[in-house]
């Protein structure tokens, strides 16, 4: 038994009591305010005896099972008033003893068997009472009213304590519904977040490779004839692999931190581009820069994603291009920051139709969308030569362009597209390949 009074205790909400206390206190309320109408007699009959408390003890008892029968309940409380006045025991009133039964039922929502029971109380009192002669201007305008106002209000406090629980009850479901919300919007954020830092673990660290491969190949070739130059090369590899370390040590320590901003993440801006033209060009390729974005124009993710583009870009050419000169150019136009990169390598051998962002049609003449870019026979850089119908060397996927030399591409695309901006990579006017893209200075909330 005491486990099963402590199991119904731990369904209950904080701060209500126990319903059987509550039913128990009021089937004895009840019964006691009844005994104490009989007990006072108040028209004298001399008729409060054992029958009477029985009756007021029974009203009372009822009140036990309310809430599994209240329409049971009211029932038999009229037919119990209805009974206890045919033994012409004191008289107790008509609406007091079923106060609390109305009061049950409107609670559990039996609004309509409460009124249509208090209706009847009242009709059946005021008929015998006008057959007993009892004026009609005192029965309306006291022991009438006085009924009715005892039975409104034990069946609209009745109706308050249920509406009241519901709306705690909807406030509840209610708040639990934001919580699971939230917890949803928490965890895609997180899953953002890992993706985001996934995407610039392979920006840093393809880069970083890319770099260390070239020099190391500086450094294979020079060993033996020129020490001087393989030292270098050495050094080179021993700074971009520094540097690549620390930036990992960055992301980690982003990682353990849980009120890092999401900006936070990524370091590089547009203060990080002249190392990354140092890197390249101490790889072998000569790197021209135009840089025409005054300080504070743009957010930091904006700055970031520029920054990202340019070093896949950079990484690019020192893998696939084989060029010997790139040009780097950031221009701010009418509240957009255009990012162009350029070289003189063989990418227009390895990519001979311009390659478009995700969610553009195939071909070369795909339309602009979000995330995406022109297609080559409308967008910058394509080839003016090529027609739409020439397509016997096409990229008809884009997505399959994108992801022919790796995620690097892709990725430039996705992370433009993430910030309302579009991207077109392909070969050059004048051979070679060009990257370009396009982002708002502002992010709009």
């Amino acid at each position: 038994m005491p486990s099963t009074a402590l199991a119904c205790a731990g369904d209950r909400p904080a701060g209500t009591a126990d319903p059987r206390l509550v039913d128990g206190v009021l089937a004895a309320a009840m019964g006691a305010v009844v005994a104490v109408v009989v007990a006072a007699d108040l028209e004298g009959t001399g008729r409060a005896g054992p029958l009477a408390y029985l009756f007021a003890a029974g009203f009372g008892a009822l009140l036990l099972a309310r809430r599994k029968a209240p329409r049971l309940v009211l029932a038999l409380t009229v037919l119990g008033i209805f009974g206890y006045y045919v033994f012409q025991l004191p008289p107790i009133g008509i609406a007091l003893p079923a106060v609390a039964a109305l009061f049950s039922a409107a609670e559990q929502d039996r609004t309509r068997a409460a009124v249509l029971a208090g209706v009847v109380l009242v009709s059946v009192a005021a008929f015998f009472r006008v057959d007993e002669g009892l004026p009609v201007a005192y029965l309306l305008s006291y022991d009438l009213l006085t009924d009715v106002a005892l039975v409104a209000a034990a069946i609209a406090l009745g109706v308050g304590v249920r509406s009241r629980r519901d709306l705690r009850a909807h406030e509840e479901h209610l708040r639990a519904l934001t919580a699971a919300a939230e917890r949803r919007e928490a965890e895609r954020r997180l899953q953002a977040e890992r993706v985001g830092i996934a995407r610039d673990l392979h920006d840093t660290v393809g880069h970083s490779l890319a770099v260390i491969a070239v020099h190391s190949n500086v450094a294979a070739e020079a060993i033996g004839r020129d020490d001087g130059a393989a030292a270098g090369a050495v050094e080179q590899i021993r700074a971009a692999a520094s540097a690549t370390l620390q930036e990992l040590r960055g992301t980690v320590k982003l990682l353990r931190s849980p009120t890092a901003a999401p900006a936070d993440r990524s370091a590089g801006g547009l203060a990080g581009l002249p190392d990354l033209v140092r890197r390249a060009q101490e790889a072998g390729v000569q790197v021209s820069t135009e840089l025409d974005v005054e300080p504070g124009r743009l957010d930091a993710a904006v700055e970031a994603a520029a920054y990202r583009v340019v070093q896949e870009s950079l990484t690019n050419v020192l893998r696939h291009a084989g060029a010997e000169h790139a040009t780097v150019a950031l221009r701010l136009r009418d509240g957009t920051l255009h990012v162009t990169v350029a070289d003189d390598g063989r990418g227009a051998a390895l990519f001979p139709t311009a390659v478009v962002g995700p969610g553009a049609g195939p071909g070369s003449g795909a339309s602009t969308g979000q995330g995406t870019a022109r297609g080559a026979s409308a967008g910058p850089g394509a080839r003016a030569d090529r027609s739409p119908d020439a397509a016997p060397d096409r990229i008809t996927d884009p997505d399959a362009a994108l992801t022919a030399g790796g995620r690097g591409l892709a990725g430039m695309a996705e992370r433009v597209g993430l910030l309302g901006g579009t991207l077109t990579a392909g070969p050059g006017e004048d051979g070679g390949f060009v990257v370009r893209a396009a982002l708002p200075a502002r992010l709009h909330p």
